[in-house]
């Protein structure tokens, strides 16, 4: 029985177009990923309204976010390594190496979790003021992240454990899961926040129940034998560990320099905001959530994805790999160039989606235009940079990425001591194109060749 599961999952990817087969594992991923980043949209469009203290909580949020999305990061260094290994093995017919990544990833994970509570627990001031947090914003602040700080095993396991899901072709289910902790979220978030009058804790509450919802799911369907590759009980190898974390760490290091890029800005708009510094805090808040949208939906294709770079690099298939990148690039840049279209012809639209204030609301409509100008280039560097993450090729996707993000951090110091401080949003906008011509002159002059000789 285990054999024909094994060869069924080959025979899908094999025999199937890869045009089909990009749009039947990255739509339904993008759509997850969609409602993926309703955990902190939906907290932030509620938090943004409760009364007398809506817009600092809706700062308060924007501060935590960093802190957060690196604990995330931990459950994409694991799931993103582990999921590319046995991608890879797959291709290569190699099914008892497709075996052991997912094992030794539920472990990983489950360390990962108790030590990164623990230390976020134990550091939360200092880290919450190093992140640009003020006295007005510490009490909620430290209110929001102690919750979610308390329930980083959920987040972890869920969005880990889920890249083995979408690994092995069932992106439906990986979709589903996402959505239950999404629905789940929402119906809680006005119930917690307004019903029971919990206000920021009750947004907190809710997000760290949806979180443990879409793990639970995650980790019974990985159980389930209609699986090919299930999660079991041992087989545990420091090896594998090893393998899963150097392939990981390129999501991990890119996910925690974006922390550090939105502690810059931040911190810029701190110091050279003046009285106004608050209010540019947040419409960088605003920025964020709005990035998060258009963002999250376009990296979830390529997770949905990751598994064909993969498997096509395992099974040296040079043509389908090729086609790969180029459909998964089309995909990103139909999605992103509509937001980014939408974003700019609207702005006060998704504005108003966090913020009630007049004068505040006036201020981040400019700066949304001036940070979304150029936001179609990220498209290429999902496709290409993900795409090359996906293969295990972290020596080339790393420098592709570390060139747009070292870019975006100089303009952000230089900026604001040249310009008024409100011109600090288009370091977005140049970053995100200069960076994508930059990676596809360099994949197609030097990557390209080098995957093909060494395909051969």
């Amino acid at each position: 029985m285990e054999q024909t599961k094994e060869r069924g999952i080959n025979t899908f990817f094999d025999e199937t177009p890869v045009k089909s087969l990009v749009i039947k594992l990255g739509i339904p991923a993008m759509f997850a990923q969609f409602f993926n980043i309703l955990y902190s949209i939906v907290d932030r469009i509620f938090v943004g309204r409760i009364p007398e203290v809506g817009d600092l909580a809706l700062a308060s949020i924007g501060i935590c976010a960093p802190a957060l999305t690196a604990i995330s990061a931990f459950a994409y260094m694991v799931g993103v390594g582990g999921a590319s290994q046995m991608s890879i093995r797959l291709g290569q017919k190699d099914m008892e190496g497709a075996k052991k990544p997912v094992n030794n990833a539920f472990v990983m994970l489950v360390l990962i979790s108790l030590v990164v509570t623990a230390a976020a627990l134990v550091f939360k001031r200092p880290l919450l003021y190093l992140l640009g947090c003020d006295d007005s914003m510490y009490p909620l602040a430290s209110r929001y992240f102690t919750i979610y700080a308390a329930g980083t095993i959920f987040p972890l396991l869920g969005i880990g454990m889920n890249h083995f899901i979408l690994a092995q072709g069932f992106s439906r289910a990986g979709m589903l899961s996402v959505v239950i902790g999404a629905v789940t979220n929402l119906i809680l978030d006005p119930i917690l926040i307004f019903g029971l009058d919990m206000g920021i804790e009750g947004a907190a509450v809710a997000t760290v129940t949806a979180q443990a919802a879409m793990a639970l799911f995650t980790l019974w369907y990985l159980r389930r034998k209609k699986v090919p590759i299930r999660l079991e009980l041992g087989g545990y190898d420091l090896s594998v560990m090893k393998k899963i974390v150097l392939v990981g760490m390129m999501p991990f290091l890119i996910t925690i320099l974006d922390n550090g890029v939105v502690i810059i800005l931040n911190a810029s708009l701190r110091q050279y905001g003046g009285v106004n510094g608050t209010a540019y805090i947040t419409c960088a808040a605003v920025i964020q959530s709005i990035l998060t949208i258009i963002s999250c939906p376009a990296a979830g294709i390529t997770q949905g994805c990751g598994t064909l770079y993969g498997y096509f690099y395992g099974a040296r298939e040079t043509k389908k790999l090729d086609q790969t990148f180029t459909y998964v690039l089309w995909v990103c840049l139909a999605y992103i160039g509509g937001m980014q279209l939408l974003v700019l012809c609207f702005p006060q639209t998704f504005a108003g989606l966090f913020l009630r204030d007049a004068a505040v609301m006036a201020v981040c409509v400019g700066c949304i235009r001036r940070f979304c100008l150029g936001l179609v280039g990220i498209a290429v560097q999902y496709a290409y940079v993900d795409g090359l993450t996906a293969m295990g090729k972290v020596k080339y996707a790393l420098p592709l990425s570390l060139f747009r993000k070292t870019l975006y951090i100089i303009l952000l110091l230089t900026m604001p001591r040249l310009l008024p401080v409100e011109h600090i949003f288009y370091a977005g906008s140049v970053s995100d194109l200069i960076g994508a011509s930059f990676t596809l002159v360099m994949f197609f002059l030097v990557v390209r060749k080098k995957l093909h000789r060494e395909m051969r």
